[in-house]
Parts: C-alpha cells; structure tokens; sequence
C-alpha cells in the first residue's frame, strides 16, 4: 500500500446521499470530475473489471460474440428510428467541422443493426448474438447518487438478430439464464421484473432489480406467486366497471365551496369526508386536445398506464404553460364533466356505486354527489393507479407488496422495430425477404459496483463479496523498531509473495503507520479477509485471520495460510 495510488477519506462527502457513494469516494475508488462524471482510480477499477470479467464469460458462455462499437455515432442513423427526438435533451449532440451531426452513443441498437444489416442477408446467417462493454453518454438534468445516476456509466450491451419470434424467444430465454448468474456471482439479490420498455421499445421485456431502499424505481412483487413488475407496468386484479351499478338514491349533484383548497387532503378534511370519495382528474394533451385520467382521490396516477389506454395517440401530461394558455381548465379543479374533455379515461375503482366529490370546474368550488355514466361520461376503463401494497395480484389473487430497487439490467424483445427502419432483412429459402427478428439486453456494469456497495456495506465500510473484491486478501504487518520489527516484515513479504504465487491477490498494507490507522482502512476498503501478522504471532508461528463480512476471527498457522487461503 505505501505505493498504491491512494487516499483514503475519514469523513463522508459533502455532496454524498446514498452510502454507495459516500464508501466509493471514501475508498479512493472513485473521484468526482464534473456533475455525473467520475474518474475510476485503481482500487475502484479492479472493481469494475472484475464485474466486467464474470459479463464477459456469462456472454461467452450463452454464445454472444464480443465487438466494440463506436462511441460517436453519425446522427443520421438515429433520426432514421425517429429516436434523436425521442430521447430528447439526454442526448449529447454535436457537429465536426464539416457541419455533419454526431451523437454520443447512450446505446447502440442502431449502429449494430446497421453493421450486421452490411453483412448478413441470408437465413442461413442467423441466429447472431453481438455484445460490447463500453461507455455510455446521457446528460441527466440532474445528475445525483454518485454512479447510480451518472452522465458517463459503463454497459454491457448486447444485440441479437433471428428469423423468427421463436428463434427470439431461444436467445432471449439464454440471455435472461445468464443475467441471473451474473448477479448471483456479483453477490446482488436480484428480482426480476415485468417493465415498460421506454425508448428503446418492445413489446416484451423484463428488468432485473436489485432490492435496495435507495433505489430509484418502485417494483410491486405478489407473495403468494411469482408475479412481479416495474410499479410503471404493475398491473392489480380485476375491479367492478364503472357504471355497472349506479345507485339511483344517489342524491343530485351539489356544489360546495372549497377556499383554499389546494390539494386532495384539504378539500376531504374541509367537507369531513375520506379522501377516497373524491375523484382525481389529472389533465392530459392527447393528440392537441384535453383528456383527464380519473382515479380516486387517495390513488396515483400511472401515466404509462395511461398513455397505454389511449395508444396510438401521443400523450403528455398538462404543463403550467398548458394551463394558462387555457384559463376555463382551471387547475386543481377540474372535473370529468368538463365541456372541453374529448376523452375521459377512468380507473375500474371508479364505480357507479357511490356519490363522488370531483372539481366543479371553477377555481374554489367543488361538487358533490357526482356519479359516472349519470352525471358525467367515462370513454375508457383502464387500469390507472400506481399498484399499493395490499391491492390484489391480478395473477392470482394474493397480496402485492411494493419494494424499491435498482435497476442493474434489461432486456427487451425488440421485434422488428430498428430492422424495419434500417433494412436489416434476411431473405428466407424461398427467395422473400423479410426484417430480421431482434432483441437487445443490458446490464450496467459501473451500476452493479454501486448496487454490490449498497448491499454490502456497514458501519465500518465495505464488505466486498468474494470474486468482486479489488484484492481477495488484505495484509497487514504490524512490526515494531528494531531486530524483532525486521524480522516481522520479512516474514509479512515472504508471505506475500507466497501468496501471490499461489494466485491469491493480496492488498499488503506495508505503510508506516499504527495499528488503529491499519485496522480502519482494512474495515473500510473491505477486503473479504485480513490478515495480521505481529511480532507475538511470529513468536507462536501464527497469524490472525478475520472475515470482513462477519467478523469472526481466529488464528491459522503461518505455513498454513498460502494453502487455507488458495485452496490448494
């Protein structure tokens, strides 16, 4: 270590949230540069390639063959797909000199497509599996939780291409096998997970989420089956359809004045009523004109559910601007009645059972006793709400839970989407060409480092797994002055290169420095095992042995531990 590049820290950064990149700042494994962009220093990059090593063999062993694909990308091909629009201000644009547009590749679905659409034209060339591990470039507006949201992260991104769906289903199956292993070896508790594909598109794909209460995304998870999904694509059981069974005692509508009301909490506290008799109408642009997704007033929104239910149509939610632009939509207030509404879109909770509170369509005023199908339309029933803890499995009946996690993989079945749009066909043994067939499959590789830190840290520091750590051994030598302290650093060397040549990695920690400074840095860096080796145990022929990730202690005779430690 005294000639290891690095610098540990005592205190956490400033600008740290998360524990992952408070430990990897700590350990010298990672330095800030710019907003979402890091610099790997040693410890950190034996780290990530270690991660890089157990992708390439899993890829290897499910028969994907490695490339490297270019970082800058001709935009040209993006704007074939329609994608430079659809990613939007993530992605980083540029022009040479020459004025020819260029991006910095945040994936690269067209690119391979393109190269393998130059080379293979045949069915007899198919199935093919490409992957890379290289950087990814988005530009986060906000960049934040150190590596978990990043403009500049390491992917394994592979690409495959068929004849067929089934042929599709094979590989995609394999890749889906292999991903387990990947986490499995990486140490993560990992869900796998039923999600929206987004832009990179797909009818069919899954995320792969490692369990941490930091996580960005929600997922919900059945208890009594094996359900489980993105809370985005969550789906709950089967409710009564609005309208099926309107009350007809159900008084008249009433307006009622609201002052003040500005959110769903105070209008149920101000009329003394629960928060789930009120209506929720959340405004939407569906194709330039106004459409309301309407929920009870104690549920959320799912705006993907939502833009689900209206496909094909293009939908985006209501802005600030929007509702200036439209002063009769008054904002907070608006109700499922309103003259302007083209399409009104209602969770199936929605029923016709009960008298509702919905917005009166005037700034303070709401109403009550409204009930659909008498007092207002309902065009669509779909799923809307963000699925709960405690809402029902719609698989089999039993209880969803809700728990968050970071997404450290995704794998999509493409269909024929990029193909299509960059001719990439095949022509089949009757002569008629057709696109090829694709799925595409990534796994963030400098995400996995954070993820691994998250689940595996304590008070102390990092507790690497085994196959993961910078260095599979940590030694130390605490030597005093004088004849004795010589004699304990030459056996502390001996045993390091022995253990070297028995293929063991070893952090020798050989710094002049006490032993309450080497013992901190050992439990912060978190090697799996520490060694210690000291002018008593040298005297007695032993060295001590701690587990990093539980503690345990004990003592192994010095001739004993080259072959304790390396199996042999």
């Amino acid at each position: 270590m005294s000639q290891l590049f690095l610098r540990t820290l005592r205190d956490d950064p400033a600008d740290a949230e998360i524990d992952s990149h408070k430990l990897l700042v700590r350990t010298g494994a990672i330095r800030r540069i710019s907003s979402g962009i890091y610099s790997w220093l040693p410890l950190g990059n034996r780290v990530l390639r270690n991660v890089e090593q157990i992708v390439r063999e899993e890829m290897d062993a499910a028969g994907a063959q490695e490339v490297i694909l270019p970082i800058v990308q001709p935009l040209e091909l993006w704007e074939r797909t329609g994608r430079d629009v659809a990613y939007g201000p993530q992605m980083f644009k540029f022009k040479d000199r020459r004025e020819t547009g260029f991006a910095l590749a945040p994936t690269a679905e067209e690119v391979v497509t393109s190269i393998v659409a130059s080379e293979y034209s045949s069915y007899r060339d198919l199935p093919v599996n490409l992957y890379q591990i290289n950087w990814k470039y988005r530009d986060e507006l906000r960049p934040r939780f150190g590596l978990l949201r990043s403009r500049e992260f390491l992917m394994k991104d592979a690409y495959s291409f068929h004849v067929d769906v089934e042929d599709l289903r094979k590989t995609y199956a394999a890749m889906y096998e292999a991903y387990e292993r990947i986490f499995a070896r990486c140490g993560l508790t990992v869900r796998a997970v039923e999600a929206q594909a987004g832009e990179i598109g797909g009818d069919i794909n899954h995320e792969f989420m490692a369990v941490a209460p930091v996580g960005e995304d929600d997922f919900v998870w059945c208890r009594s089956c094996d359900y489980a999904a993105n809370v985005e694509a969550a789906v709950r059981s089967a409710l009564v359809a609005p309208g099926s069974s309107v009350d007809a005692s159900i008084a008249a509508p009433e307006a009622v004045p609201t002052p003040g009301m500005g959110s769903i909490s105070d209008v149920a506290a101000h009329l003394g009523v629960p928060e789930n008799t009120l209506l929720k109408s959340i405004a939407f642009d569906v194709g330039g004109k106004l459409a309301l997704a309407v929920v009870p007033g104690d549920r959320e929104v799912n705006e993907f559910a939502f833009k689900r239910a209206v496909a094909p149509l293009a939908a985006r939610l209501y802005t600030d601007e929007d509702f200036a632009r439209n002063p009769a939509i008054p904002k907070g207030f608006i109700g499922p009645d309103h003259s302007e509404v083209s399409i009104v879109v209602a969770d199936p909770s929605v029923h016709g059972g009960q008298g509702w509170v919905i917005g009166a369509n005037r700034v303070e005023e709401h109403t009550r006793n409204a009930v659909p199908m008498r007092d207002f339309r309902i065009d669509v029933v779909a799923d809307l709400v963000i699925v709960a803890s405690g809402d029902s499995c719609a698989r089999c009946g039993g209880e969803l839970s809700v728990d968050r996690g970071i997404e450290v993989g995704h794998v999509f079945q493409l269909g024929t989407k990029y193909s299509t749009a960059l001719d990439a066909t095949y022509t089949d043994d009757a002569g008629a060409q057709h696109p090829m067939v694709m799925g595409c499959y990534g796994v963030g590789v400098s995400r996995i480092v954070a993820a691994v830190v998250e689940e595996h840290s304590d008070e102390n520091g990092i507790t690497w797994p085994e196959g993961l750590a910078p260095y599979d051994v940590q030694l130390m030598v605490l030597a005093g002055k004088g004849d004795a302290g010589a004699g304990v650093k030459d056996a502390a060397e001996r045993l390091y290169r022995d253990l070297q040549a028995a293929g063991v990695s070893v952090l020798f920690d050989d710094r002049d420095a006490s032993p309450g400074v080497k013992f901190a840095d050992a439990d912060l860096l978190g090697m799996p095992v520490q060694i210690v080796l000291g002018a008593k145990g040298l005297a007695r022929g032993v060295a001590e042995r701690k587990i990093r990730a539980t503690g345990e202690r004990d003592e192994i005779a010095i001739d004993e531990v080259v072959t304790t430690l390396s199996g042999r």
